[in-house]
Parts: C-alpha cells; sequence; structure tokens
C-alpha cells in the first residue's frame, strides 16, 4: 500500500510505452482535454467576445462600405446582392481565423510546462492536441452562430432551405477543423504564444483575400485568377454560397474543377489537411515531450 503526503493526490503512472491504448480510450481522453479547455474559455470571456468582434466588424464595413460598389456577375451592382455574396466569405474566413487560437494556446501550454503534467498521466499521446482541437471547433461553432445571427441583421438570408443550410455549416465546422491542426502545428513549432499567434495569422490574409471570399475572380487580373479559383478557401466559399443558395441567379461558376464541384472539393481538402497536419502534429509532439 502506498503512502502520500496529506492533501496530495497519487501521482499515476504513465502509459507504459509497449501497452496500446485503444480508440475508445484516445476519445475518452480527448473528451477530457476538451472539456478542460472549454472550462478555461468560459473562465477566460474574452477569448470569445474578442474572437467574435473581428468577423462582426468585417460584416459591418464590408456590407456598407464595399456594397454597391463591387460588381458581382448576374447581378451588377445589387448591394443587397453583395451582401448574400460576402458572408459565405466571412463565414470561411472565420472558421479558417480559429487557427491563431489553436496555434497560441498549444504554444502557451507547451511553454507554461501543462503538457509535462499530461505525460505523468496514462493518457493517449495525441489526446492533447485532439482535446485541444475539439474546444477550439466548439468555440468556432458559438462564433458561427453569433455571426449569422449579425449576417441576418443586415440583410442576409438563407435561400436554399434548412438541410442544405445544415450542410453548409457542416462544411464550415470541417474546415475550420482541418485549420485548427495546422494551427497545432504551428504551436509546438514556435517558442512562446506570441510567435504563434502572428504564424498562425501572417499566412492567412494571402490565403483569404487571394480567393472569390470577397470579389468574384473575374475582376482580378488574368494571371491571378487561376490562383484564386485553385485556392482551397474559393472552394469553401462557394460551396456554401450555393448551399445557403446565395448565388445570383445569373451567375456562372469559373470552369476550374474545384469551381465546378465546391462542396467535394471542399471536403477532401478539409479531410486530406487533417490527415496529414494530424500526423505530423502528433509526430511533432511525441518527440517535444518524449
Amino acid at each position: 500500500m502506498s503512502i502520500t503526503a496529506q492533501g496530495t493526490a497519487p501521482r499515476r503512472a504513465p502509459q507504459p510505452s509497449g501497452e496500446r491504448i485503444t480508440f475508445a480510450q484516445s476519445m475518452r481522453d480527448s473528451l477530457v482535454v476538451a472539456k478542460r479547455n472549454l472550462l478555461r474559455m468560459l473562465r477566460i470571456p474574452e477569448v470569445v467576445i474578442f474572437g467574435l468582434i473581428q468577423p462582426i466588424m468585417f460584416v459591418v464595413l464590408f456590407s456598407y462600405i464595399f456594397g454597391g460598389s463591387i460588381n458581382i456577375p448576374g447581378a451588377g451592382l445589387d448591394a443587397g446582392a453583395y451582401r448574400e455574396f460576402l458572408m459565405g466569405g466571412i463565414f470561411a474566413q472565420t472558421v479558417t481565423f480559429a487557427t491563431a487560437g489553436a496555434s497560441a494556446g498549444i504554444a502557451e501550454d507547451m511553454q507554461k510546462g501543462i503538457i509535462d503534467r499530461f505525460r505523468s498521466l496514462p493518457m493517449a499521446r495525441g489526446a492533447v492536441l485532439t482535446g485541444r482541437t475539439f474546444a477550439d471547433l466548439a468555440q468556432t461553432a458559438v462564433i458561427l452562430l453569433v455571426l449569422a445571427i449579425v449576417a441576418f441583421l443586415v440583410g442576409w438570408r438563407i435561400n436554399d432551405g434548412v438541410l442544405n443550410a445544415l450542410a453548409a455549416f457542416g462544411l464550415l465546422l470541417l474546415f475550420g477543423y482541418a485549420f485548427t491542426w495546422i494551427g497545432a502545428l504551428i504551436g509546438l513549432s514556435v517558442r512562446s504564444p506570441e510567435a504563434a499567434t502572428s504564424g498562425g495569422l501572417v499566412w492567412l490574409f494571402p490565403l483569404t483575400f487571394i480567393s472569390v471570399a470577397f470579389v468574384p475572380s473575374e475582376n482580378m487580373p488574368g494571371w491571378l485568377q487561376p490562383v484564386a479559383e485553385w485556392n482551397p478557401f474559393s472552394a469553401i466559399v462557394l460551396a456554401v454560397r450555393e448551399l445557403f443558395g446565395n448565388l445570383p441567379p445569373g451567375y456562372q461558376a469559373p470552369d476550374a474543377w474545384p469551381m465546378q464541384h465546391p462542396a467535394l472539393a471542399s471536403a477532401l481538402c478539409s479531410v486530406a489537411i487533417i490527415a496529414l497536419f494530424r500526423t505530423l502534429a502528433v509526430r511533432k509532439y511525441k518527440r517535444a515531450t518524449g
């Protein structure tokens, strides 16, 4: 019988290296870590509030500043059509910007030594990262809900049925979840949360703006149009526009394959990103804590 100091919880032995961890146990561990991160977010509501401010500002500013000044194929300079055209890009940009939060959160845990505490527990190694991405996914879902309400107030509407709208939100969450794994890898690769935040954002701006998110590709220089049309971000934007019914009646999608099959292209891209970056992030995590 082991004896522990009064008021000190007994320390569990780490998982033996030769013992296999089942998928069910790995999921349980991931959900425990996700709960820990969600509770932390609730105790620091500023994280969620500031996460809401930026997309709301984009909705309001783009709707009333650029609305009526950008030519939309099939709708011309109609301000209402631009608001509906815009929202697919804002939704997609919002879920991808969750990358910065994932990067900073993991970098902070690494810096504060919390990961070392997890190492002492008999849990799946990958559960620490998976739990973090689950928590970020839940936060993204809340932000999307609030953003949809704000968009409704400025004139955005769902025009193609509830089921298609739910499919659009599902694609957005899948795409956002994929990008949190990119954020996880960035967070494991830098030395501070500040560097992780910068590293998680700096490459997202060209990704989101060189796309069909805010202007049609037809309005771009000829050499830039193929870049925008094959950008995976453009595929998710066009997919949710179609599912929400936000495309003008006369709109013709570009001939590039992702633009002709945007829902399939965005789903395949999301799965590929998860498979690649989860593998790289878990491998990086094991090396960093091994």
